[in-house]
């Protein structure tokens, strides 16, 4: 603690050459000191990515960290009921959650509404991104208990050079995935592998399953009812995202390469293998720090060949094209309710979703996009107001609860998805046989995952008896 404060006292020394708010008289000795208890993953990330600067303006504030690295859910506890213990032992003032847990705890009155302290400090929400307010607020029952610094989204990036080249109209906001495999078809296929041009793919390439789980998480399909323990792969949603991925891997329009991308070397051969970066690639769909990526190969690669990038917004599900399912929020800061340190919390709250600390991190975008906006507006001559431009839609497989799922499931289902897939890519099987057969056979290990899980939990053994067979029944 006392090396804590130290490093606080050194950071204040230098408040005035960082921040001119700093540069007033010195804070008298008989000024009021509080305090605030916060849960985070990593100490040293946490004060170089908030606390420091926090710290400089407001010294007579200290911070006690909390690391929650240590949650480890038990035998027969997930790690979400992990997470409520943690936060009930440590008694943070400030808590750091996932959307779900957001949600789950403003249902259960562990959160501090913010809307009064708001109302109360005048404080600024009008340039935080629209979309991320509305969202925040609905997961809230129409009120505001968090506030989320950043958020990640991805956009359709192209290579304007290589459209121009070959005569093909530039992609546009809203594309569907439909119309993203058709373009990138118009693209030639002939060359070698680590010469030719690609008309779509990612960093480490694109299978069909890859591209297919891509389509279906833009269209919100799941895999598995959570509420019926039920694997729904065999309908026609999933086949037509199967046969529009397939058709794109027939076409030799996507970048998956035989080795599997780059396992490892120098960063110089880490930028070569990036088809996007060096231009080889004329579409994929990525979040903003690609834009950081292709500077940074820039800097790093001597006769680099820059490109003009061109950013749109998409893809889009046709039935919902203004609002996206590829944006996510990965850190959301709220203040537990009965917090003895509330006002301490809420000040910092109000800094790291503030103005000023906005302006210190745009230039970077090393944790994403800043929700506050109007702030950053381009990166490297790329303008950021795609990202800005659809609203966050989380109804899909991302806000599926995935902790109602066995752990000992994948590991026993996705050989069954790999066997069949390769049985299409053979020709042996069509994507109406191949599906139904996972869903067969998924089921039944869904099944059998299931009732063991409510074995352990009961602290029984899985004989085969009939109460064990009720059990796999009952997941109907």
């Amino acid at each position: 603690m006392k090396s804590k404060l130290l490093h606080k006292a050194l950071l204040a020394l230098v408040c005035g050459v960082m921040f001119a708010g700093c540069s007033g008289a010195p804070v008298k000795e008989t000024e009021q000191r509080s305090s605030f208890k916060i849960m985070y993953t990593n100490e040293s990330y946490f004060f170089r990515q908030y606390g420091d600067l926090f710290l400089l303006q407001h010294p007579n504030i200290d911070i006690e960290l909390v690391g929650t690295n240590g949650i480890n859910a038990g035998e027969n506890q997930d790690r979400n009921e992990a997470l409520v213990d943690f936060i009930e032992k440590e008694q943070p003032d400030v808590v750091i959650l996932s959307m779900e847990n957001y949600q789950k705890f403003v249902a259960e009155g562990k959160l501090l509404e913010l809307d009064t302290l708001i109302e109360r400090d005048k404080y600024d929400i009008e340039s935080i991104y629209p979309a991320l307010i509305e969202i925040i607020k609905e997961k809230g029952d129409g009120k505001l208990y968090g506030l989320a610094p950043s958020f990640y989204g991805n956009a359709l990036f192209y290579n304007a050079d290589l459209f121009a080249k070959y005569g093909i109209e530039v992609p546009h906001d809203g594309m569907t995935w439909q119309e993203i495999v058709d373009t990138a078809r118009r693209f030639p296929t002939d060359g070698d592998e680590t010469t030719r041009i690609y008309g779509f793919g990612s960093d480490y390439g694109v299978s069909m399953l890859d591209l297919a789980w891509s389509i279906a998480n833009t269209h919100g399909l799941k895999y598995i009812n959570t509420d019926t323990m039920k694997i729904t792969l065999n309908t026609e949603s999933w086949k037509q995202a199967f046969k529009l991925a397939k058709d794109a891997e027939d076409s030799g329009a996507l970048y998956n390469p035989k080795d599997g991308g780059f396992q490892g070397g120098t960063m110089e051969e880490y930028y070569q293998s990036q088809a996007f970066v060096m231009g080889r690639m004329a579409m994929t769909v990525n979040g903003s720090y690609l834009l950081s990526n292709i500077k940074e190969a820039k800097n790093a690669l001597k006769n680099y060949n820059s490109f003009q990038v061109g950013v749109v917004t998409g893809p889009v599900d046709p039935a919902d094209p203004d609002k996206s399912r590829d944006i996510y929020i990965n850190e959301l800061f709220a203040i537990r309710a009965n917090s003895p340190n509330s006002d301490a919390a809420w000040e910092f709250l109000k800094f790291v979703n503030g103005e000023q600390f906005a302006k210190v991190k745009s230039r970077s975008l090393n944790n994403g996009l800043l929700s506050r906006m109007g702030i950053s507006k381009e990166y490297d001559g790329v303008n950021l107001d795609v990202f800005y431009t659809l609203k966050p839609n989380l109804d899909g497989t991302s806000s599926m609860d995935s902790n109602k799922i066995p752990g000992d499931f994948l590991s026993q289902y996705q050989p069954i998805v790999d066997r069949e897939l390769k049985l299409v890519e053979e020709k042996k099987k069509t994507i109406e046989e191949a599906l139904q057969t996972i869903e067969q056979e998924g089921q039944a290990v869904l099944n059998k995952a299931v009732k063991d899980e409510a074995a352990n939990k009961n602290g029984k053994q899985d004989d085969g008896s009939e109460e064990g067979e009720d059990t796999g029944d009952n997941t109907e």
